[in-house]
């Protein structure tokens, strides 16, 4: 399992609406996606978000970030801050 937690954090209220504008769309379509285990991104203050994602795998998360690229979520957010910590549970493994 793979998960990401953190926190989109705009600079200033044309970014917070951007997400506002955005956001539901692409919850949407990241919750059908295939691999897909939860995905949450809760207002904390007027210009911060909190971001809790989990997929079963690398290989979803990755399916999830190449399906982001270019879409209007991607487009309008592409300047706002990203404070995010992914973790693998468990760790993956590193061939010697």
């Amino acid at each position: 399992m793979l998960r990401l937690e953190g926190r989109l954090l705009c600079a200033d209220e044309a970014e917070a609406e951007a997400v506002r504008a955005h956001l539901p769309e692409h919850v949407r379509l990241t919750r059908a996606e295939a691999g897909c285990l939860s995905f949450e991104v809760t207002p904390a203050g007027p210009l911060v978000w909190t971001v809790e994602e989990t997929f079963t795998g690398p290989e979803a998360f990755e399916a999830h970030q190449s399906r982001v690229q270019g879409t209007p979520w991607a487009d309008a957010t592409a300047g706002i801050v990203r404070d995010y910590r992914v973790t693998q549970d468990p760790p993956a493994v590193t061939p010697e």
